[in-house]
């Protein structure tokens, strides 16, 4: 599959809003407000932004305009039916923006829609449930192969065809279905439930799926948190992981005009999502472990953080789109499962080189 590269960007507003499509009594007719997130993919053509290197903020900038008419408004003056999945659509109506792949809108920390251009919704919610576990076939000395815990968070993904509708899912219907897998899951040992005696991630994913997909027929993908930096998506068939790192470095980008401050010296702290795709191992019951994953990709990281970005040998520009292209050659031989790199020089805005399949975004 040939490479695509998206630019990614978010900006937030804050609004108030009534959602009178939903039943009565349900508290969202009521005038309520949240802190929205707005973030946009876009495949952009080249030439596009001022300067080589400048995608990035100015589909920021583009997209913070846009929002920039619902900040501190009450929504229904804009829309007459303000769901998450409208304001998608206004803003990619609105938006100017060549080549975009998707919009999406985060209206609470846990719970968004994204919009593709042909009126696709992909709907998501995340729960959190606190439980032990171990994971009894991994080599003797393994950390894992201890009795420990985590804070697992579990997304639920559902693709639909709106074919115009204001809305698809309600999120309340997504919290009715999950909420047995809650009581079962919450304060409790993984291992001791049945068909989880080797509890990784990826067999959470699969054993989640197989009890959710039943009730949730628009059920498209479970994504399961097993830390902050690392997790299993399943979709019924495949396994994707991904691994996350952070690192702090300073960079030039020598293409930007002489008056922008961006050809100064300056830095970021960046955060790198690697994206795995990889058969599941019968045995161990995982795909690639986390932790070798960060063990594979340690010489690269070494080289990224705490440097000088347009000094590495090999690249011929710092911005995002030269970076995860760097970034790839580098790992290819070490990670051969790697097909996804995002990489976030500030929270929501960067770049994702894909060339396997995309797999469904994480909420940022």
């Amino acid at each position: 599959m040939d490479d695509r590269v998206f630019h990614l960007a978010a900006a937030p507003f804050e609004a108030a809003r009534r959602v009178a499509i939903l039943p009565a009594g349900h508290r969202a007719r009521r005038l309520h407000g949240h802190g929205f997130r707005a973030r946009v993919r876009a495949a952009l053509p080249a030439h596009w932004a001022p300067f080589p290197g400048g995608e990035t903020a100015a589909l920021g900038d583009a997209l913070a305009t846009c929002v920039a008419d619902l900040d501190y408004r009450d929504l229904n003056e804009h829309l007459a039916v303000p769901t998450d999945e409208n304001l998608a659509r206004w803003i990619r109506a609105r938006l100017g923006v060549p080549g975009v792949a998707s919009v999406g809108i985060r209206s609470t920390r846990d719970q968004g829609a994204d919009l593709d251009a042909l009126d696709h919704a992909h709907l998501w919610q995340r729960f959190r449930f606190e439980a032990a576990h171990c994971l009894p076939r991994v080599p003797a000395g393994h950390p894992c192969g201890r009795m420990h815990g985590h804070g697992f968070e579990v997304i639920l993904h559902a693709d639909q065809d709106l074919a115009g509708q204001d809305m698809g899912l309600d999120f309340d219907h997504l919290g009715s279905v999950w909420a047995p897998l809650q009581a079962e899951l919450h304060l409790g040992c993984l291992n001791d439930l049945e068909g989880l005696a080797n509890p990784t991630s990826e067999l959470l994913a699969h054993w989640l799926w197989q009890r959710l997909k039943p009730a949730l027929p628009a059920l498209s993908w479970v994504s399961v948190y097993e830390t902050v930096t690392a997790g299993c998506h399943y979709d019924g068939a495949h396994y994707r992981i991904w691994k996350e790192q952070r690192f702090e470095a300073a960079l030039r980008l020598t293409a930007a005009p002489a008056a922008d401050p961006r050809r100064r010296l300056h830095g970021h702290s960046y955060l790198l999502r690697l994206h795995l795709s990889a058969p599941l191992d019968q045995v161990l019951g995982w795909t690639v472990d986390y932790g070798d994953v960060k063990a594979l990709f340690k010489p690269v990281y070494d080289r990224l953080d705490h440097h000088r970005l347009d000094e590495l040998p090999g690249l011929a520009a710092a911005d995002g789109a030269g970076l995860v292209h760097w970034i790839r050659r580098h790992c290819a031989a070490a990670l051969p499962a790697l097909d996804r790199i995002d990489l976030y020089e500030t929270p929501g805005c960067g770049v994702s080189l894909c060339w396997g399949d995309l797999g469904p975004a994480l909420p940022s």
